[in-house]
């Protein structure tokens, strides 16, 4: 194969299957074929409409247009036996890098309802498929991140909120700092100035003083498509209870949408790794595993779009309106909230000023490539802490935690505290708290002070890694559904009968499992009432969750 095609090299088979004789001839099935000439396009940049297309005859290379500074290039050439598609069959993504035919031939291609039916019915198909789309997913993000290029300050919260949207949606993109002189090369080449940015370059295209609703909206990803449809259930945040009610939802025939704010993963994607996760004895990052409960909820048909901020539930007449903070209304027959929890801040001068560009709310591989070779300061005293300062710890990066607690394993796992202690990286203060923030632009330092003794101290900080307490994300509902003091969301028998309105008496029954003071609203995941702010047990309930709904709009042909 071509130097120019690394992937080919290092992935292989897991990535650029040749199918078999037999293969191929069930692919066909689903299939319509199409004469192909060399030099036509068999997608174009900006389609809305991506098929599963399967080579015959000839040559198909996929492309990267020309655009500012750069000239046309050929990414991956495939054959006959071989097939084009990846990821953004599912997601519904626009076209970002066009096919076309290098040599005259003969395809076929399987549309998305086509696509669907071979994913439902063939088993090994499917397995072999999926394989390869998340293989070349990986490999786009390495080989082809400058289809989508982000110009911006580092320490621009803004640009920042553009890469973690990136980052959470597994896009492949490439971030250039307008202080460095590739930078400014590309800003110069798109006749962007400092005004447009953050900007985002994508093919054809430039977005200035871009957002990640105006970038979904631009790829496809955005729930304007949803916005006419009545869908079964709509499930509203999207960590592992709400990915996973998405997961059985779909997988059980029900018409299902996730929506989320921010992306995919909640804030188990903020976990640099998860030891406790039954299945994963070696651990497995947050983010790798609702990135894979995201794959496997979009193999079963569910529609996922993110940003997309609930702002409002109302009932009316048997169905749920969910308003969303672009105006847009979604109608589904039941929904399910799974919007969990968010870290707190602290009441420090300049907090608001620093977030993304010093203070993080989460610990992974982005967060950390601003912070290499500089100290930091994990905020907080249980596991998600922990397992952040071992994670930038193994970065080279010198940590320091600060907890209020005078004992680190008062709310810590001990096989945490055992390595946080062992670790010559890492220095625990206990009994203190952070008092002030200093920087220009970005966060420069901390100063903090010993509760016992009264001592204060200045430490150098690049970044402050905040997990302490959580309250749950319910300030959209406007008390739309009975809560506890906190915002917790009662469900089934923990409502109390004086929340049991005429809505309840008309349908003669009692809430059900998951079920909130709203008919046909469930609640599940760190944002209800009495749950367990556990990973594994956020899946257990919005998997449960399922069943109720099931039970209230049924399923025809689904036994229960």
């Amino acid at each position: 194969m071509p130097s120019r095609q690394p992937g080919r090299r290092i992935w292989g088979d897991r990535a650029y299957p040749r199918l078999e004789e037999d293969q191929l001839f069930r692919l066909f099935e689903f299939g319509v074929p199409q004469e192909i000439s060399a030099g036509q396009f068999v997608f174009r940049l900006g389609d809305d409409k991506y098929d599963l297309v399967i080579i015959e005859e000839g040559q198909l290379e996929i492309i990267r247009e020309a655009g500012p500074g750069y000239p046309e290039e050929v990414i991956v050439t495939f054959g006959p036996g071989e097939f084009i598609g990846e990821l953004s069959i599912l997601t519904g993504q626009f076209v970002y890098l066009p096919a076309r035919a290098a040599t005259d031939g003969r395809i076929y291609r399987i549309p998305p309802d086509r696509f669907r039916l071979l994913m439902e019915t063939e088993t090994a198909l499917s397995d072999l498929l999926l394989t390869a789309f998340r293989a070349r997913r990986e490999i786009l993000m390495e080989s082809a991140s400058h289809t989508i290029e982000v110009v911006g300050s580092a320490s621009s919260a803004e640009c920042m909120a553009l890469r973690s949207y990136l980052e959470h949606m597994a896009l492949p993109y490439r971030w250039m700092d307008d202080a460095t002189p590739d930078g400014l090369l590309l800003m110069g080449l798109a006749s962007l100035t400092v005004g447009d940015l953050p900007a985002v370059l994508l093919p054809g295209r430039s977005l200035r003083n871009a957002t990640p609703g105006s970038l979904a909206m631009n790829l496809g990803l955005s729930h304007e498509r949803i916005k006419d449809e009545e869908i079964d259930l709509a499930v509203i945040g999207g960590g592992p209870a709400g990915l996973a009610a998405a997961v059985y939802g779909s997988s059980e025939g029900l018409g299902t949408v996730l929506l989320d704010a921010v992306g995919p993963g909640g804030q188990a994607a903020a976990s640099s790794r998860i030891e406790n996760y039954l299945g994963f004895p070696n651990g497995i990052s947050g983010a790798e595993l609702t990135r894979l409960a995201a794959v496997q909820a979009l193999k079963f048909g569910s529609r996922l779009y993110s940003p997309s901020r609930a702002v409002g539930l109302q009932p009316l007449s048997g169905r749920i309106n969910i308003s969303l903070s672009d105006g847009t209304d979604i109608l589904a027959r039941a929904a399910i909230v799974a919007t969990g929890a968010r870290y707190q801040s602290l009441p420090i001068a300049r907090w608001k000023n620093f977030e993304g560009a010093g203070i993080y709310y989460a610990a992974t591989e982005l967060e950390v490539r601003s912070c290499v070779g500089r100290s930091v300061a994990v905020l907080g005293g249980a596991n998600s802490a922990g397992q952040a300062a071992l994670f930038l710890a193994g970065k080279s990066i010198a940590v320091n935690i600060i907890l209020r607690r005078d004992d680190i394993g008062a709310r810590m796992s001990s096989y945490l505290v055992r390595r946080l202690l062992a670790d010559p990286r890492v220095t625990v203060y206990t009994s203190s708290e952070v008092t002030a923030l200093e920087g220009e632009d970005s966060l420069e330092a901390i100063r903090i002070r010993n509760s016992t003794t009264g001592v204060e101290s200045l430490l150098g900080c690049s970044g402050l890694f905040c997990f302490i307490g959580a309250t749950p994300a319910t300030d959209w509902l406007n008390a739309a559904c009975a809560a506890d003091k906190d915002g917790f969301i009662y469900t089934d028998v923990h409502i109390a009968e004086k929340n049991l309105g005429p809505p309840w008496q008309e349908l003669q029954r009692s809430p059900l499992p998951f079920e909130t003071s709203i008919p046909r609203v469930f609640a599940a995941g760190d944002v209800r009432h009495g749950s367990i702010k556990r990973v594994a047990a956020a899946v257990g309930e919005g998997a449960s969750a399922v069943s109720s709904v099931h039970r209230v709009i049924g399923v025809p042909g689904v036994p229960f």
